[in-house]
């Protein structure tokens, strides 16, 4: 085998002859580096794609089997929603997140319901066993199935792995493992493509499934290259804020399930506890008749949730008004103020703007727009909306209301908390079901909106 130095781009994992401030292919500024490539002899090469290719053959569709996989219940609910339904085997799980969100703790909840049947491998290259040990005591678990082993040599692991034969294994994180023989540190491109693509032969010769632990660029990506992304089964991240006790899984991507699926979870001195009606958590506390506070149902993967949007807007002391959010899109509040000057005739490019998603929870979800355009205006009259509104649909440049997916379930849900008026889409409005104890209310355009709420 022979090496060379190459020049690897750690956002796309293009490759370049020499180095350069700025990766062609991505675009990114000061993310190419120099690494080792190790390169094999194509007579090597040609041989083990000729043994490997012995071993299978192709088959024909209709010699497949379509039946649903085989899945291990992981013990907690709202993790196995954003699983698709449970771990299936032989699957590569990556999980990213903040530090300290709480990746390592909610896998330590998971060993203890599945320590019962399963042989589990928990290898950590951050922590030593004793502060595993000592976490585990903390989150109430004594599984005497959970094995921790406290390596980052790549060698090292895989001898582990041979000896114990587990039924499941815990990589935590994969950008402290190496592989000794590539001459690269760990967390480079080289090393992080290696480590995974023989994690994954593991998993999928094997039939154990595996998660990896992996930490997040400023940005809030998964660190490394974005083919660590394309490579395993299932990206899971952990949302939330630092000085807020709720947190969130959501679903990026999904070969076994549905994306954009999310779990919700509280942070407690106990580990993190299960929040099974989110839609009521984010809710609590909730003032009455106060300005400037609209409810609304965003999607989240398959489930409905109710939300709390609140605006604040106050005549501007400077010659540029303030424009801020929290936990929603910036640029889609900016252009929905906009329609509210043009279309609703309000007088907002004088004001100093804020919006904020109550709880801490990020939705960028069109189907706000009406809630967020009803607490704006609110906010700028001071006139209170009345309390059992929920407010649905998208706005359209033109101040039209337009129509959004999968409203019945959105309306069932705020049927179920007790509101008792429910603004759509008049788009919306055809071949619904009949709901008892909730007015279904549509409209075509904000101004007609405004002028019977406000």
């Amino acid at each position: 085998m022979k090496t060379k130095k190459v020049f690897v781009c750690t956002e796309c994992g293009n490759e370049f002859p020499k180095w350069m401030g700025r990766c062609t292919a991505c675009g990114a500024w000061n993310s190419v580096v120099e690494e080792t490539k190790t390169i094999i002899p194509k007579s090597s090469s040609s041989s083990h794609a000729t043994a490997a290719g012995s071993l299978t053959k192709p088959k024909r569709l209709s010699e497949l089997s379509s039946n649903d996989e085989e899945r291990i219940k992981t013990g907690i609910e709202e993790f196995d929603r954003v699983l698709g339904g449970g771990i299936v085997p032989g699957s590569l799980i990556l999980l990213g997140g903040d530090p300290g969100i709480g990746k390592s703790t909610i896998l330590l909840q998971m060993c203890e319901c599945l320590g019962k049947n399963s042989e589990i491998l928990y290898v950590s290259g951050e922590e030593s066993q004793r502060q595993i040990k000592l976490r585990a005591d903390r989150l109430g678990v004594t599984t005497d199935k959970l094995k921790v082993f406290s390596s980052t040599n790549m060698a090292d692991i895989l001898e582990c792995l041979n000896r114990e034969k587990p039924d499941l294994l815990i990589v935590d994180s994969v950008q402290t493992v190496y592989n000794p023989s590539i001459d690269s540190a760990p967390g480079s491109v080289s090393q992080i493509r290696d480590i995974t693509v023989t994690l994954m032969r593991i998993a999928k010769e094997s039939s154990i499934p595996i998660f990896l632990v992996g930490h997040v660029t400023k940005e809030g990506s998964i660190a490394g290259p974005k083919i660590l992304e394309h490579m395993v089964d299932c990206v899971l991240y952990f949302e939330g804020e630092q000085h807020r006790s709720y947190r969130i899984i959501r679903s990026v991507k999904n070969r076994f399930g549905s994306t954009n699926e999310i779990g919700v979870f509280e942070m407690t001195g106990s580990g993190l506890q299960e929040i099974k009606n989110p839609s009521m958590a984010m809710l609590s506390g909730r003032p009455k008749n106060t300005p400037g506070s609209c409810i609304v149902c965003a999607m989240e993967g398959s489930r409905p949730m109710l939300a709390e949007i609140q605006a604040l807007a106050t005549p501007t002391v400077f010659g540029n008004p303030r424009r801020m959010t929290s936990g929603l899109d910036l640029s889609r509040t900016i252009m929905l103020l906009a329609v509210l000057e043009k279309r609703a005739g309000l007088r907002i490019s004088t004001y100093d703007t804020y919006v904020n998603a109550v709880g801490g929870i990020k939705i960028t979800e069109p189907a706000l727009d009406a809630g967020i355009i009803l607490a704006i205006a609110s906010a700028y009259r001071n006139s209170a909306i009345d309390d059992g509104i929920v407010a649905i649909g998208e706005v359209g440049l033109t101040g039209e209301l337009r129509s959004c997916n999968f409203v019945e379930n959105r309306i069932r849900e705020a049927e179920k908390l007790g509101f008792t008026k429910c603004i759509i889409p008049a788009s919306n409005s055809k071949n619904l079901s009949k709901f008892n104890n909730i007015e279904v209310c549509p409209y075509f355009n904000i101004l007609q909106i405004l002028n019977d709420v406000l």
